[in-house]
C-alpha cells in the first residue's frame, strides 16, 4: 500500500496503523502516531485500518544525555 510517512512516500504491507510501526521497527518504544492530521491513541493501533494515500506521521522519542 502507498502511503506518506513522515513526508516521504512509502510501499508498506499494512492494514492497520499497527502494522506500520512494526515495519518500521518501533514496536515497543514511545511514539506518537498521527494519521491525516489526527493523533491516535496507542489503544486503538490495531483497530485503526489504513486506505492508500494516508498521511502519517510517526514521532519517536530518544534519550540521551
Amino acid at each position: 500500500m502507498k502511503l506518506t510517512v513522515n513526508g516521504k512516500s512509502a510501499e508498506v504491507e499494512a492494514a492497520v496503523l499497527g502494522d506500520v510501526l512494526r515495519h518500521y521497527e518501533l514496536e515497543g518504544k514511545m511514539v506518537v502516531a498521527e494519521i491525516d492530521g489526527n493523533i491516535i491513541d496507542k489503544s486503538a493501533w490495531e483497530q485503526i485500518g489504513l486506505t492508500e494515500g494516508m498521511r502519517i506521521e510517526l514521532v519517536h522519542f530518544v534519550g540521551g544525555g
